[in-house]
């Protein structure tokens, strides 16, 4: 299922290869999210043309939209969206911290009022899997509990008792064929929670492991410390997931730091308030210095939007409100950070990912408007991770 094909000398990166029922997944990789069975304003055919090679998207959703008697009768998701790659879903543990306001936690499940209408329904261990199995993912996500930065000690022990116990009964549900199901680390910045977290987990045998309760509000050395603290007691033969994450720049270190996989709202959230991504930060593809820039927003970049279209142009859409130029932005942000997947894994197989992690880092300039990724939105309706 996973093979580790080379490691860094002097970090703990990772080239690896995952296989599962839709295909095989080079890593480190990222996953565009595609939450309501859409990568927000790109098509199946863009996502192929950056070089996408997983989705991922979200229970809680669609389970409200479109409803499971659609998935079913379409035969699963991968048909519902005429997509023959891999899929990754969210358990819907995430919508635990990101609806809290409408929401209440009970030991076998979470209450819900839904974002929509406020009708009730109810989301646990056997409700996800069974979810995720009509979905047909080929990597389905453990319920978990994902509490919220500055928890005190006892909620994050509380979370972590549940998100224990809540694996055990996701492992005793059925599965869809060939579907693999991982487990989700929690505990904030706590050593002793996130190792007893990892270890039990572990133990319990599943495919692969993901690091929750990151990107949920704590500063980023808090969250890179909560990535070092679980994945010093994750095994080496399986994936590692750092879930909602993260910035290049963070996709970089936790990379360092022996992750393999990634997902997050960025490239596409920020294309739709007009920011590109480059190679050295984040920058306004609004702002009045583009409006007689006719070079593309990057220089060597081969994305569609860069072969074609000049920052002069993209500004202008972007002040008129068409709508193809937040697609454009979308289509170069997203190519972007799979392009910069790519490097990684060609420098980690050349042996160069340190010197190249160096040049990186030391070039890009970080922005502090871009810098958080799955936080919740102020409208409940907006709180899906790529609202």
């Amino acid at each position: 299922m996973f093979e580790l094909l080379a490691t860094d000398s002097s970090t703990r990166a990772r080239l690896g290869r995952l296989t599962t029922a839709h295909g095989v997944i080079d890593t480190p990789v990222f996953m565009p999210v595609g939450t309501q069975a859409s990568v927000k304003a790109m098509d199946p055919r863009e996502l192929l043309e950056s070089g996408t090679q997983v989705i991922l998207g979200n229970t809680y959703h669609l389970f409200v939209r479109p409803g499971l008697d659609v998935l079913a009768a379409a035969g699963g998701l991968h048909r519902f969206m005429n997509w023959s790659l891999p899929i990754l879903t969210d358990s819907g543990g995430f919508q635990v911290f990101s609806l809290a306001k409408i929401r209440k936690i009970a030991e076998h499940g979470v209450e819900f009022r839904s974002h929509l209408d406020g009708s009730p329904l109810f989301l646990g261990p056997k409700e996800s899997m069974h979810i995720q199995k009509v979905l047909g993912s080929d990597i389905a996500m453990a319920f978990d509990e994902c509490p919220p930065a500055g928890s005190k000690p006892r909620e994050y022990e509380n979370a972590v008792n549940r998100t224990l116990r809540w694996a055990r009964e996701c492992l005793a549900q059925d599965r869809a064929p060939g579907q693999l199901v991982f487990g989700i680390v929690q505990g904030g910045s706590h050593p002793e929670l996130r190792e007893r977290c990892a270890r039990e987990l572990v133990a319990m045998g599943f495919d692969g492991l993901a690091i929750g309760g990151v990107s949920v509000g704590e500063p980023e050395h808090e969250m890179m410390r909560a990535v070092e603290l679980a994945e010093a007691h994750l095994p080496a033969e399986k994936p590692r997931y750092a879930m909602g994450l993260g910035t290049p720049a963070q996709m970089i270190e936790l990379i360092a730091r022996g992750v393999d996989m990634f997902d997050c709202v960025l490239p596409t959230r920020v294309a739709r308030n007009g920011t590109a991504y480059t190679k050295k930060g984040a920058v306004n593809a609004k702002a009045g210095y583009n409006k007689v820039d006719f070079r593309p927003i990057e220089e060597d970049c081969d994305c569609y939007c860069c072969r074609n279209f000049t920052r002069a142009y993209i500004r202008h859409l972007l002040n008129v409100d068409e709508i193809l130029g937040l697609r454009m932005l979308s289509v170069h942000n997203t190519h972007l950070y799979l392009r910069l997947m790519a490097d990684v894994r060609q420098h980690l197989a050349a042996g160069t990912f340190a010197e190249f992690r160096r040049e990186y880092i030391a070039n890009y300039i970080p922005s502090k408007r871009v810098l958080a990724s799955r936080q919740p939105q102020p409208q409940p309706a907006e709180s899906s991770p790529d609202a």
